[in-house]
């Protein structure tokens, strides 16, 4: 993929590409059966994305992950942040 194609993307979700691959190359490795991993990925997620998740929620996503009911993604935290 180009540059040109990330560029798009994030004139579109206003989400940093350059944030999104630090991320990513941040979790290579980590472990997310670990609550304080998975809490520290939603809040960067959460940052990067510019949404605010309540503590509910962030402890609803921990739970969920943590316990294998939900793999570890974008989608899905994304998913599971605009629940209302």
């Amino acid at each position: 993929m180009d540059n040109k194609f990330f560029k798009n993307l994030e004139n579109k979700t206003g989400v940093n590409m350059n944030d999104v691959f630090q991320l990513a190359n941040s979790l290579q490795g980590a472990n997310f059966k670990d609550e304080k991993t998975v809490r520290n990925v939603i809040k960067r997620v959460s940052q990067i994305a510019n949404k605010p998740v309540s503590k509910q929620m962030e402890d609803k996503i921990v739970k969920s992950i943590v316990n294998g009911d939900e793999k570890l993604d974008f989608n899905t935290i994304s998913k599971m942040m605009n629940k209302k």
